[in-house]
């Protein structure tokens, strides 16, 4: 099963927020095969946004935190389709723009899951289904990742 993974769990993971959700975020990162994660461009992106912006973080740091995300996990590039259906997904579904993109390269990706707190919970569209990593109790498809091994 494809997991794409939305900004704020990469976010997180760099300790911007509270220390529940990034320790949630680490232990996803880590017991998550690498194989199967996607991470959209655009997220990287925003995250270099964040880092810098709120986090205030200089360049060249952030920089190396979002290549060392590229470096570890597939990265899935925004395409002109994905936007024809992010713009389709805010038509009929009401999303965000570049929420919607994010979900439509999921989507393009054959991703199962898009993990993300901004989106609605169990939000499933063009079949990826949208799971926030930080309610309880964790969604049946999150479980056995946060089984001990």
């Amino acid at each position: 099963m494809r997991i794409a993974l939305d900004t704020d769990i990469l976010a997180y993971a760099e300790g911007i927020g509270d220390s529940d959700r990034q320790r949630v975020s680490l232990e996803l990162v880590r017991m998550l095969p690498p194989s199967l994660v996607v991470i959209p461009a655009q997220c990287l992106g925003e995250l270099f946004r964040v880092l810098t912006g709120k986090a205030r973080q200089d360049a060249a740091p952030a920089r190396e935190a979002v290549l060392g995300w590229a470096d570890a996990y597939e990265t899935a590039d925004s395409t002109w389709t994905a936007l024809q259906s992010a713009m389709d997904a805010v038509t009929g579904h009401g999303l965000q723009i570049w929420d919607a993109l994010i979900l439509a390269v999921a989507a393009e990706q054959r991703c199962r899951l898009l993990l993300s707190e901004d989106m609605q919970h169990e939000f499933t569209w063009r079949g990826v289904t949208v799971l926030n990593p930080y309610r309880d109790p964790k969604h049946h498809l999150l479980q056995s990742v946060f089984l001990p091994k």
